[in-house]
């Protein structure tokens, strides 16, 4: 089975969590497609996880910083 994101933060998470990587590209308009092997059918919960976790919050604080450098 695959799982498949286009978002960064949730892959490195998906990544720290153990689920293989097996392809990673740039799709139209700018975004991001990442694939996952996922043989045991955890990446939805494991999408879930990522959004109750530390981590999320971590990478929406990073963002909100990016946007006040980048707006000056």
């Amino acid at each position: 089975m695959i799982y498949t994101t286009s978002d960064l933060a949730l892959a490195g998470f998906l990544m720290m969590r153990g689920l293989k990587l097996v392809d990673a590209c740039r799709i139209s308009g700018g975004r991001f497609k990442f694939e996952f092997e996922d043989p045991d059918n955890k990446g939805s919960s494991l999408a879930v996880e990522y959004v109750n976790s530390e981590f999320c919050k971590f990478d929406n604080h990073v963002r909100n910083l990016k946007k006040i450098i980048y707006k000056s």
